[in-house]
């Protein structure tokens, strides 16, 4: 039962108290919901919101972001419930320590990580790809050897990993600066959202909204069955795309543009107020981008039809459309932004589950250390940021949103059953915010994620089983032995 053991709420806050694993707290409501807005509003509205359109949801992608929103609205408000009662970085590895033990905690931590890495790898060739079209609008280019994007001739992708070291940087030198970083682009970026939905509602058809949900269409035969949804598979169910299940599949896609809030929660412990705070922040930027989401996707695929968006700039790709080239630049230079921010926000919330890990000494104890000026956790940034920036200059990463959508998905099926768990183990814990009609909605929040996750792609199905096989590895071979719960150590 060593595997099950649990570590105390009183443990873990006592543990931010520990000089040279002290935070500094300088974070409040407005920076939060900053900080959820700037992540959430990025890879999702700027590239994947045309794909999913295209290949699997038609103009019906609308009501996939709102499928989607209300299974990340479920899981944020269990979210906010822990980030008040638990304020300790870490998010949903510290909240699952707390209420479904050891083993469970490292295995969503181990989750969290590949989540968080991947996608800022990912994201930040995205950012790459978006630079360049930038300089070619200018009549420039780069040489081909280091411009990524598998391109023939090309050997690194040199501005992804630029970008990811100088946000590396941004990070090491304080939470306060990283916000205001965030607060600059972030604007940038919610501007060019107003500008393109102010520009293009006097471009929408609406002949180009009939049918709003297409009718279901046979997919090729020669669609591998690695890509189609388990589900599917499992039921053996016709292969289809549009129409409910396309509606659902486009949901599971799009998921990766709700990601975000659950960074707001890694934040908690340098939150000065975090009881009051963490909702703020977590609903806040929830309800915010999902508005932002509806409105966009129907903007998107009412200028054009709705199978010309499947680019990785589908913004841009409506203005070039209908012939507004100046604009689409425009567009660029917001996803530009947008991406960054991203990007950041992702390395932020890596850094600090890999933290909160290894000062529990789940991780080796040397990556906790905090930086004695600034009070960030600069050993893990660093290292984390150099792994970032290699994977992203080396490898073209395909089909990642699915992977870190598998993980997100099962982080909030976790974090959600481990509200009811310490509802029964601690009925009398101070919980300044409560998820509201308990059991009810943790018990939805489960299914509805569960959901979405069995409408992924088999492929991510194996690449995810792998990455938690490796995992169970790791943590039988040294986590379980080295544990500061293990060891008694400072208690």
């Amino acid at each position: 039962m060593q595997i099950m053991r649990k570590k105390s709420v009183e443990q873990s806050i006592k543990e931010t108290e520990e000089p040279e694993h002290q935070l500094k707290k300088s974070l409040g409501p407005i920076d939060l919901i900053v900080f959820g807005i700037g992540v959430i509003i990025g890879t999702g509205i700027f590239v994947l919101t045309g794909v999913a359109a295209a290949t699997k949801a038609g103009p019906a992608i609308s009501l996939s972001f709102v499928v989607a929103g209300i299974a990340c609205g479920l899981a944020a408000l269990c979210y906010a419930e822990f980030a008040c009662a638990v304020p300790v970085a870490g998010s949903a590895y510290t909240f699952s320590y707390a209420s479904l033990g050891e083993f469970i905690a490292w295995i969503i931590g181990w989750d969290l990580v590949l989540e968080f890495m991947v996608g800022a790898a990912a994201v930040s060739i995205g950012w790459s790809q978006y630079f360049q079209a930038i300089l070619k609008s200018l009549h420039l280019s780069l040489p081909t050897v280091i411009a990524g994007g598998g391109a023939r001739g090309a050997v690194i992708d040199l501005p992804a990993g630029l970008i990811v070291l100088i946000l590396t940087a941004v990070l090491v030198m304080g939470i306060r600066m990283s916000s205001r970083f965030n607060l600059t682009v972030t604007s940038i970026k919610l501007a060019v959202l107003a500008f393109f939905i102010i520009v293009g509602v006097f471009y929408i058809r609406v002949a180009n909204w009939t049918p709003l949900i297409p009718p279901a269409e046979p997919l090729p035969s020669s669609h591998s069955i690695l890509q189609l949804p388990l589900l599917q598979v499992l039921l053996r169910q016709p292969q289809t795309a549009y129409g409910w299940t396309g509606i659902i599949s486009g949901a599971a896609t799009v998921f990766f543009a709700y990601i975000g809030f659950d960074v707001v929660a890694t934040t908690a412990e340098e939150t000065r107020k975090p009881q009051r705070d963490m909702p703020i922040g977590i609903l806040g930027s929830l309800i915010v981008c999902t508005i932002l989401y509806i409105v966009v996707a129907l903007v998107m695929t009412g200028i054009v039809p709705f199978r010309q968006l499947n680019t990785a700039a589908p913004m841009a790709t409506a203005f070039a459309a209908i012939g507004l080239s100046w604009a689409a630049s425009l567009v660029s230079l917001g996803a530009i932004c947008g991406l960054t921010a991203v990007t950041m926000i992702l390395m932020l919330g890596q850094s600090r589950v890999f933290f909160a890990m290894s000062r529990d000494h789940l991780l080796p104890s040397w990556f906790a250390a905090v930086h004695p000026k600034f009070r960030t956790p600069y050993r893990v940034t660093i290292v984390t940021g150099v792994v970032i920036a290699v994977v992203a200059m080396l490898t073209p990463i395909d089909a990642v949103a699915e992977l870190v959508n598998i993980g997100t998905l099962l982080a909030f099926v976790l974090v959600s059953i481990g509200v009811l768990v310490l509802r029964k183990l601690q009925p009398d814990m101070p919980r300044t915010f409560r998820t509201p009609w308990v059991p009810v909605v943790p018990i939805l929040a489960v299914l509805v994620c569960l959901y979405l996750m069995v409408n992924l792609p088999v492929i991510t199905w194996l690449r995810f089983v792998i990455w938690l096989a490796l995992g169970v590895i790791v943590y039988f071979t040294y986590g379980m032995h080295h544990s500061r719960l293990a060891r008694k150590r400072d208690w």
